[in-house]
């Protein structure tokens, strides 16, 4: 029979002690009169104390500062509720003066009047999320100090340009006999009326981000395009560039029309930027569907990405990876900013010297 071949050991057979002695977690027993009744090596490896020291001096005397109090309580409260008590964490000092955290588990037995007790050094883990919370400080105050000063030279940029646009309105423009003449200007102005117009939406938007709502709604690829185009038509005229748009695929998508519109702008001004010298700049720009999500395509024929080289910053702050004397190093960073914020995602095919593709994926 099965059960015939089945030798059941007494628990006297094993070693337990061994649990004991080779455990790299902290064990201990402890009574409830605040002194240690036995302590494992590990424990005793950590604290740096003898077994007889441990043994002999009040627990209370290896707490750190303020967890004496608090570790005296806890004790009290968990040896008259006879309850077991898990994951409480208190600090130590060791031997020779140095600060740990353990995490611990208590199991009180009433009769006996002792607890036992199995600890974790987490000092590491607490460690690091210090360490975490005085980044996350650092990064929110370096965040608020952003914010205020692109309030600010957002706020303070518009009152140049409204100066610039009063004089517009004081000009006579039927006085004006040079045809050539007369095109720049209006194009200026226009130009300056965009300015204000981008101005105006992007501290409006600015205060939506600030309380965490940013404006999503349907977008007509093609009107947001021919408003960006505006914006640059100079430099697109001074280039030569050739843009070929083609929204027929999927016209629209839902997305923040100032986030847009700067994609726009940014994606063909470095197209423009980084053309290679004596080849006009070509520009395609698509949308369409795929996977479930509204796609928008830029392809350039410019001077491109060594991938290998840089697509790991390729996105980064203050990135610069062409040499040209307008270069900020802040478009891409941009453009992924604005598109990952609204859960989208922006990826890049390039080789150097044969131009760029862009392809961004708006959240379905």
């Amino acid at each position: 029979m099965l059960e015939d071949s089945v030798k059941i050991l007494d628990s006297s057979a094993y070693d337990l002690d061994l649990f004991f002695k080779m455990s790299p977690d902290l064990l201990c027993i402890a009574g409830y009169d605040g002194f240690y009744k036995q302590v494992n090596p590990s424990f005793q490896k950590l604290m740096g104390y003898t077994e007889e020291e441990l043994l002999t001096q009040p627990i209370i005397s290896f707490l750190y500062g303020d967890d004496q109090d608090i570790t005296a309580k806890v004790r009290n409260h968990t040896t008259i509720g006879d309850t077991s008590l898990r994951n409480f964490e208190n600090r130590y000092l060791t031997k020779n003066g140095e600060m740990v955290w353990l995490s611990w588990t208590f199991f009180p037995l009433q009769e006996e009047k002792l607890l036992y007790g199995i600890a974790k050094n987490v000092t590491y883990k607490k460690e690091m999320e210090l360490h975490r919370n005085d980044l996350i400080r650092k990064l929110s105050e370096t965040n608020d100090k952003l914010k205020q000063l692109t309030f600010a030279a957002s706020h303070d940029l518009r009152a140049p340009v409204n100066n610039i646009l009063a004089i517009f309105k004081l000009m006579d423009l039927k006085k004006i006999e040079d045809q050539e003449t007369y095109e720049l200007v209006a194009l200026l102005n226009q130009s300056t009326d965009a300015l204000k117009s981008m101005l105006d939406s992007f501290l409006a938007n600015l205060k939506q981000e600030d309380v965490m709502q940013v404006k999503v709604e349907k977008l007509n690829f093609k009107e947001v395009f021919n408003q960006s185009i505006n914006t640059i038509q100079s430099l697109v005229d001074n280039s030569g560039a050739v843009i070929l748009p083609d929204f027929s695929l999927s016209p629209e998508v839902h997305f923040n029309r100032t986030y847009l519109e700067s994609i726009f702008l940014n994606l063909i001004s470095n197209s423009i930027k980084y053309c290679r010298q004596n080849v006009k700049p070509l520009i395609e720009i698509r949308s369409f569907e795929k996977d479930g999500s509204v796609k928008l395509e830029f392809i350039d024929n410019g001077l491109g990405f060594d991938l290998d080289k840089v697509k790991l910053k390729i996105f980064d702050f203050d990135q610069k990876f062409h040499h040209h004397k307008d270069s900020q190093g802040i478009g891409l960073y941009l453009v992924h900013k604005q598109v990952t914020a609204l859960g989208g995602k922006i990826e890049i095919k390039s080789k150097p010297n044969q131009g760029a593709k862009f392809t961004i994926s708006f959240k379905g």
